[in-house]
């Protein structure tokens, strides 16, 4: 989608906001604060005589509304399982996907309860087996059926697809040929991980399950932004949680299995991807970058990005995890 047609979501006014969320029967009190999203537009607006509520405006271009509702759809089906997970909204119709016309331009977007919380501690046991035991019950209803409209993780559109835009229009010309010929090693690499895998279950899955995305409230953690919600191994949901040298990770992922195999059965041969699939994580953050650059909310906030220096660290960071994927995979203690 071009900038010009980008513009009215860049330019997104207060008094729009207001508007649209009123527009679902809500009476706002005015007050309006900004989230830290760049994906999207999030705003907590405050609602009259009641708790305040979150507005998502949803960025053009990236996800169809049979996708979000697909996502939606998800969210209610783990509801409906007594899963912490926050859901949209809906409204007497039923319907959680909203458009509004403002400033001669459509926008689509989605109100949820406000839920405070604090990020997980990953260095505490029991907060790895809370995790895993929740996460073994969100797989274990993500398996029941596949997504039809949601895409799938998987090496082209991660790896090749973002390796293809950072050559073609952002790496300094001094460090392309490098670039190309480490990330052409990383991706055959990622490919024979995923071949040593041997056809892992594809399920339903959060997709981005770091700490941000996880509040922790009343010794629960609650499961937020399913946004980037896609089939994919169900590891996917569990390597983000591992953090430190490997002795450390192989604690931490004997706590949170733990705690997910009351529930779900984790196939070990999964271990083989959370080197690849953070390889591709790597790979994707950076084109995601290069791929909102017109927005200007991303050179504002993002402002050491593509820079000389930020590729050339960006190509030191690639080499280390190159090393890392030629080790064995995580043991299980």
């Amino acid at each position: 989608m071009t900038q010009a047609n980008n513009q009215p979501f860049y330019q997104l006014t207060p008094d729009t906001v207001i508007d649209a969320v009123e527009s679902q029967g809500y009476i706002s009190d005015g007050r309006i604060l900004a989230l830290n999203s760049y994906e999207n537009r999030v705003y907590q607006v405050g609602i009259d005589e009641a708790q305040p509520i979150i507005a998502k405006f949803y960025r053009p271009g990236r996800w169809s509304d049979a996708q979000i509702l697909e996502e939606h759809q998800f969210c209610f089906e783990l509801v409906e399982q007594e899963l912490p997970v926050v859901a949209p909204l809906r409204n007497a119709a039923g319907e959680s996907l909203f458009h509004f016309a403002g400033e001669g331009y459509e926008y689509r977007f989605a109100l949820y309860p406000r839920r405070g919380g604090r990020a997980p501690e990953l260095d505490d046991p029991d907060h790895l087996y809370q995790l895993g035991h929740t996460l073994g019950r969100i797989h274990l209803v993500g398996a029941m059926h596949p997504f039809t409209a949601r895409p799938t993780l998987d090496v082209q559109s991660y790896g090749y697809d973002s390796v293809a835009l950072i050559s073609r229009d952002f790496i300094p010309a001094s460090l392309r040929p490098a670039y190309e010929t480490l990330s052409s090693d990383l991706l055959k690499a990622v490919e024979q991980a995923f071949r040593d895998a041997d056809g892992v279950r594809l399920i339903r899955t959060h997709g981005d399950c770091h700490g941000g995305n996880i509040l922790w409230r009343d010794d629960t953690p609650n499961f937020v932004d399913f946004d980037d919600s896609r089939m994919a191994p169900a590891i996917q949901d569990l390597w983000m949680l591992l953090t430190g040298e490997r002795s450390a990770q192989e604690l931490q992922l004997s706590e949170v299995l733990a705690g997910y195999n009351e529930f779900a059965d984790f196939n070990p041969r999964e271990l083989h991807l959370v080197e690849a699939l953070r390889t591709l994580r790597m790979l994707h953050y950076s084109a995601w970058l290069a791929r909102r650059w017109e927005d200007p909310a991303f050179p504002r906030a993002f402002s050491w990005f593509n820079t000389e220096r930020y590729w050339g660290e960006h190509l030191l960071q690639l080499r280390e995890q190159f090393a890392h994927l030629q080790e064995p995979p995580l043991a299980l203690l």
